[in-house]
């Protein structure tokens, strides 16, 4: 019976852990400011679920995995995009919309 509750235990601690990771949505924004030379981006997010919505959040600036990602884009350019990292958040995926 204790060996039951462990397993259980475990598994629940691991679907809270993995759950969030996969269900990673892309978020959208517009790019106010690119940094090529030092790798980051500054985005303003936009409400979700608002067809034609303005940029309404703060400017977040964020660091870019590959720079690669940042010469298909300008400021001003609408992009979804996603990030990992809880201290300084970098771009892993970003796309222009």
């Amino acid at each position: 019976m204790r060996t039951a509750r462990t397993v259980l235990a475990s598994a629940a601690a691991i679907n809270i852990l993995i759950c969030p990771a996969l269900a990673q949505q892309d978020i959208t924004g517009m790019i106010t400011m690119i940094d090529r030379l030092n790798g980051t981006i500054a985005i303003q997010k936009m409400e979700n679920a608002t067809v034609g919505a303005n940029p309404s959040g703060p400017i977040e600036q964020y660091k870019v995995q590959d720079g690669k990602l940042l010469d298909a884009v300008h400021a001003g350019d609408r992009v979804a995009f996603s990030t990992t990292g809880n201290g300084v958040k970098t771009i892993t995926k970003l796309q222009k919309q």
